[in-house]
C-alpha cells in the first residue's frame, strides 16, 4: 500500500473517470436509475456505482457483461448484453466481469471496489448489468444472480 498518498485515491477526488455507464432500469423496474464511473488505478480499475430506485434493501448482484448492447429479446431483459466478460474463459466468480455485491439501503447504493481484472479501456464497448439478486460466488456460470434488472452501455467518459 505504499504506492498511494492517501486513504482515497486522489483519482476519485481530482480525476476524472475514463469510462462511465449510465444504468437504466427494466420495463419492471422503470424508476432504477445509476451510474458507473471507471478510473485507472494501480494497473486495474477502481468502480464507483451509485443507484436510486433499487427494489428494496439488500444486496444485488453486479457484473460485466461481454457486449455492449442493452436490447431486450423476448421476455428477457437485456439479453443483447450477453454473458459475463470473461476473456481469460474462467469459472465464476473468477470472470473479469464479476465484482462485489451492491449494497441497497431504502433503495440507494453506493460503493467503490478495486479490480485488477481489467482496465477502463478493456470493458468500454461492454455493458454493466444489475441484476435481481444476490450473486452467491458459486453457482455457475452467472452466481445466480437472477433477472437482469438495469443495464447501460460502457463508453469513454
Amino acid at each position: 500500500m505504499s504506492d498511494h498518498s492517501g486513504p482515497l485515491p486522489g483519482v476519485l477526488l481530482e480525476g476524472r473517470p475514463a469510462a462511465r455507464a449510465l444504468l437504466r432500469g427494466s420495463d419492471a423496474h422503470p424508476g432504477l436509475l445509476g451510474e458507473m464511473l471507471f478510473y485507472p488505478w494501480q494497473g486495474g480499475t477502481l468502480v464507483l456505482t451509485r443507484a436510486v430506485g433499487l427494489p428494496g434493501d439488500g444486496f444485488f448482484a453486479l457484473h460485466i457483461h461481454a457486449f455492449g448492447s442493452c436490447r431486450t429479446g423476448g421476455d428477457v431483459a437485456y439479453l443483447g448484453a450477453g454473458g459475463h466478460f470473461n476473456p481469460a474463459g474462467r469459472r465464476h466468480p473468477d470472470h473479469a466481469g464479476d465484482l462485489p455485491v451492491l449494497l441497497s439501503g431504502g433503495g440507494r447504493a453506493f460503493s467503490v471496489n478495486y479490480t485488477g481484472r481489467f482496465t477502463p479501456g478493456q470493458v468500454v464497448g461492454r455493458s454493466a448489468v444489475l441484476h435481481a439478486l444476490p450473486d452467491d460466488y458459486r453457482s455457475q456460470p452467472t452466481g445466480g444472480a437472477g433477472a437482469r434488472i438495469a443495464c447501460g452501455v460502457i463508453r469513454p467518459a
